[in-house]
């Protein structure tokens, strides 16, 4: 009988516990982003948060702040 090895999982570079999270107001907003979780628009003037790994400034990310909410809560990945 063989054993199957378990892979490690591969870094996430979205750990609630190692990004920095930075809100947008609407007024802030004036550009169009969009979510990685739920993969919709974020219009101009669209209050939302920005995740930024640490030491991985290239990876930032606009989120909806009720994605980003349920991510943390979920511990998921982005789908």
């Amino acid at each position: 009988m063989s054993r199957r090895r378990a892979r490690p999982a591969p870094n996430d570079p979205y750990d609630p516990d190692a990004v920095d999270v930075r809100r947008v107001q609407p007024y802030e907003a004036h550009k169009t982003y969009l979510c990685p979780w739920c993969h919709r628009e974020l219009p101009p003037g669209t209050g939302h948060v920005v995740v930024v790994p640490h030491g991985a400034a290239d990876l930032r990310r606009h989120w909806h702040r009720g994605c980003w909410d349920k991510r943390v809560r979920a511990g998921a990945t982005p789908r």
